[in-house]
């Protein structure tokens, strides 16, 4: 089995060519290389194939349960009409996306994105947000450099955070917040990403200041946030 590998944006496409068979084990550990180097979302061209069995579909679902594994897309495009039937017989057909066309098969990865980023912000919106002022410590995660020592919190999620007085970091950097939530002396050690950066032309009055997004958050802590805010938006 041959495979060649292009870019089309962030997907990467293998060209598939010969036999997927029991020595087809090389498949696995290219989709393992492209996960490692960053592309999740992968459309395989089975165009050039000319014969799979039983122990090459083995191989193809391996591969298939590493991607999704790793929170990617694996889409199929150009399966040969005399291989369809293998396909539709394991069942495979019904579990991997198929495309007879390539440019339909890439738009679909970008339906996908699109219809995740508004789940997203459905999902932020069935949690509740906290008007709050308490002083924070935010520092790079990676980048010891970066550092805001007492600044403040003033709007809080399970989510995230809007931090203001700090302008040490730019967009997409990774960050830790400390905080400690009142009136319990216990405190919160939380990820973050930095998702959204105070114009200070727009929004003189929240400048400078940065949105966080909580991630690698356990549910235990994210439980203890919604508890504190759902305690304290009955006072507001």
């Amino acid at each position: 089995m041959e495979i060649k590998g292009r870019t089309k944006g962030k997907v990467i496409i293998l060209d598939i060519a010969g036999r997927v068979d029991e020595n087809a084990a090389n498949f696995i550990e290219t989709v393992g290389q492209c996960l490692h180097d960053g592309y999740i979302d992968i459309l395989c061209n089975l165009e050039g194939v000319d014969f799979i069995d039983y122990m090459g579909i083995s191989v193809i679902v391996i591969a298939y349960k590493e991607v999704t594994n790793s929170k990617g897309r694996m889409k199929f495009v150009n399966i040969p009409v005399h291989l369809r039937g293998l396909f539709s017989v394991t069942g495979l057909d019904k579990v991997i996306e198929i495309y007879a066309d390539e440019n339909l098969a890439l738009n679909s990865f970008k339906e996908d994105r699109i219809i995740e980023n508004i789940q997203k912000m459905q999902l932020r919106r069935r949690f509740k947000r906290l008007p709050i002022d308490i002083k924070v410590e935010l520092k790079g995660k990676y980048d010891k450099e970066g550092l805001c020592i007492k600044t403040d919190l003033l709007d809080l999620s399970a989510l995230g955070a809007y931090v203001y007085g700090c302008d040490g970091f730019k967009l997409g950097d990774e960050v830790v917040i400390t905080f400690t939530l009142p009136p319990k002396p216990e405190e919160l050690k939380v990820d973050g990403r930095v998702v959204w950066l105070s114009d200070k032309h727009v929004q003189q009055h929240l400048h400078p200041g940065m949105g966080i997004e909580f991630h690698n958050i356990s549910a235990d802590e994210q439980k203890k946030l919604i508890e504190f805010i759902e305690r304290n938006l009955s006072f507001i």
